[in-house]
């Protein structure tokens, strides 16, 4: 058997090589092809018809125009017969929490808004529930956390230790106040206990008027304390148990709406056709390094947060 010429060579290599790419080419098209048929399953119908729209709100709330603005258009659409929110947080910033409730009451001006507990709905997410006309909770979630907090780190000691000396030249004495490498004392810290009871008092007077509670009687429930989702009933800070079943059930009978609707999720927002893939990997990848699926949110001013140290 002779050697094969320089030609042959070469024409067999090619074919090596182009064999090779069609089946890498093959490969993605069977792969581009279970990805499309998995995301027409897996993104939801855009047609959707009547529905009840579901507005989740997790992790941590902070402002957020894109959400506003949906919330705006859920109010203009003659589709959506109703809105479930979806809630599952600790609370957030207060200015957070403060633009989601106006933005919820202006929703429900319109139509009809209920809310559901989960785990958690505490401080500026208990904020976002009372918006709604209906709240309902599971018997052991956690709700409540009705008060306004601001954290002030001293690290004065630490800086003085590692040999830090920090100066500053300010328009006014309470310019860049409080000072991380100094106490919280004096017109500093009046200066922010004012801040602080300017918003609990506007917080305090929300819950009472939407809650039908007397003042004393929601500033006896306002000193932090967070509740099961049962005492939270005996309380007046929620009205039923229950989770979505409920809510639809409650829709049905007060609002004559179809029981069997749809129910579809409108927020967060879906990033793509195929972003469902890249969120469900993101996230994952996430918790793999010990973050939770909502990421990492730094909170720094005035907060409306329950916190676990």
């Amino acid at each position: 058997m002779t050697d094969p010429t320089p030609h042959e060579f070469l024409a067999a290599d090619r074919y090596r090589r182009s064999r090779g790419l069609w089946r890498i080419l093959a490969l993605l098209a069977v792969v581009i092809a279970i990805l499309a048929l998995v995301g027409r399953f897996a993104l939801p119908n855009m047609n959707r018809g009547e529905h009840v729209a579901r507005l989740s709100i997790s992790g941590t709330v902070t402002t957020d125009p894109a959400r506003s603005r949906l919330i705006a258009d859920l109010a203009e659409d003659d589709a959506v017969k109703a809105v479930i929110v979806a809630i599952n947080s600790p609370g957030g910033t207060t200015a957070g929490g403060e633009e989601l409730y106006e933005d919820l009451r202006r929703l429900a001006a319109s139509k009809p808004v209920v809310s559901t507990i989960d785990e958690l709905g505490a401080s500026a997410a208990y904020m976002t529930a009372i918006a709604t006309d209906r709240i309902f909770a599971r018997r052991l979630s956690i709700v409540g956390s009705i008060g306004v907090l601001y954290q002030h780190v001293n690290a004065g000691k630490l800086l003085e230790t590692i040999g830090v000396d920090l100066d500053k030249v300010a328009s006014g004495p309470l310019k860049a106040e409080p000072d991380f490498d100094e106490p919280l004392t004096g017109a500093p810290r009046a200066s922010i206990t004012q801040l602080v009871e300017d918003s609990f008092a506007w917080f305090v007077d929300i819950v009472a008027e939407r809650r039908g509670l007397t003042r004393p009687a929601t500033l006896a429930l306002a000193d932090g304390r967070i509740l099961t989702g049962r005492v939270g009933v005996e309380t007046g800070l929620i009205d039923a148990i229950g989770g979505e079943f409920e809510a639809l059930e409650w829709l049905a009978a007060e609002h004559d709406i179809d029981p069997e609707i749809a129910v579809v999720a409108v927020w967060p927002p879906q990033s793509g056709e195929f972003g469902w893939l890249g969120d469900l990997l993101g996230s994952s990848a996430r918790r793999l390094i010990g973050l939770s699926g909502e990421g990492v949110v730094m909170l720094d001013g005035l907060v409306s947060l329950w916190q676990v140290e």
